[in-house]
């Protein structure tokens, strides 16, 4: 039976991942903190180890009685009170991570690492719009996607390691809780976006992230990075009409704001959060998201070199998405 240590095992994307390990007959190890909800992890196979991504004394000490056959590290902060945290969290602890498996010569088939589209910030966005490619010089323009790019360069400092990045552009799906803020408010009437230049979007269901990552597992080539996304391009109404018809079509106002109506209110977020010391999804990084035009990204060579082949395009994923989110009483 193998074994595989799943970080941020308690989150979105990473409670998907331990369910589709299990599903394959793996023995699986969630690595979680003491304050992490272990709601999405109930299965009574499901291991659970502490892990303190702060220090590489701490990660060698929790880890040096374990033997892995892979690592799966999706453990990461999407949005922060401080900008430094993304650093300490994305940067520093995959680097913590990485030292200790590598002190303790651990003998890892795949460490498979779950980045971000989000490093390569506003490229490619003279029209027409072309897909973002990896030969492409990454210009993030988040304090997220900067911190991940940091996390990358770690990979690539000249150690031996068998690694494989993985960049998915917007992840959604049941139990995210991002886009769900936009389902709350059409429900509530109001379908709001910014901008009156065209935007290109683009989405990756993350049962689809969850198969990529376990083709990264059996074919990813080490040292390589690939894009994930479901092949399609999109404009924003097409994903509020999807969602609008599967809340069964409430009347909506659709609003249309200037960039710089976004920036205000980004701005008092990310204020009003600071002074709180509640995040808000309404930050500074978000305003960077929602302004960015070209979200395009290359996945061919996930296909030629993982099999990944994209099983939920955004009709079918809002679908089984809205039906959950009614199903848990979310909505």
């Amino acid at each position: 039976m193998e074994r595989v240590l799943i970080t941020g095992a308690s989150g979105f994307i990473g409670s998907f991942i331990v369910e589709e390990a299990l599903q394959r007959g793996m023995e699986v190890w969630a690595a979680v903190r003491k304050s992490s909800s272990r709601e999405w992890l109930q299965d009574e196979r499901i291991h659970f180890i502490e892990l303190n991504l702060s220090s590489e004394d701490y990660l060698k000490n929790q880890l040096k009685d374990h033997v892995f056959d892979y690592v799966v590290h999706a453990a990461g902060v999407t949005k922060c009170l401080r900008k430094e945290q993304f650093y300490k969290v994305n940067t520093e602890g995959t680097r913590h991570l990485v030292q200790a498996l590598l002190a303790l010569q651990m003998p890892l088939k795949r460490f498979v690492y779950l980045s971000s589209l989000s490093i390569f910030g506003a490229i490619r966005e003279e029209q027409p719009y072309q897909p973002i490619r990896e030969t492409d010089v990454p210009q993030p323009n988040t304090e997220y996607g900067k911190s991940k790019l940091a996390a990358e360069a770690i990979f690539k400092e000249g150690v031996a390691f068998p690694y494989v990045i993985l960049r998915p552009t917007g992840v959604y799906g049941p139990r995210e809780k991002d886009y769900f803020l936009m389902v709350k408010s059409i429900q509530s009437h109001t379908d709001f976006s910014v901008g009156f230049k065209r935007q290109d979007i683009t989405f990756v269901y993350v049962k689809d992230v969850v198969q990529a990552v376990f083709l990264a597992m059996e074919r990813g080539k080490s040292g390589r990075c690939y894009f994930l996304s479901d092949g399609q391009v999109y404009q924003s109404s097409t994903f509020s009409d999807l969602i609008i018809r599967e809340l069964g079509n409430p009347w909506c106002l659709r609003i249309k704001a200037p960039i710089w109506v976004l920036r205000l209110v980004t701005f008092f977020g990310e204020q009003v959060g600071k002074i709180t010391g509640k995040i808000s999804a309404l930050n500074n990084d978000k305003y960077h998201i929602l302004k960015q035009r070209n979200w395009q990204c290359d996945i061919q060579p996930a296909i030629d070199e993982l099999g990944y082949q994209p099983q939920y395009q955004l009709e079918r994923g809002v679908k089984e998405t809205i039906a959950w989110y009614k199903e848990k009483g979310w909505i």
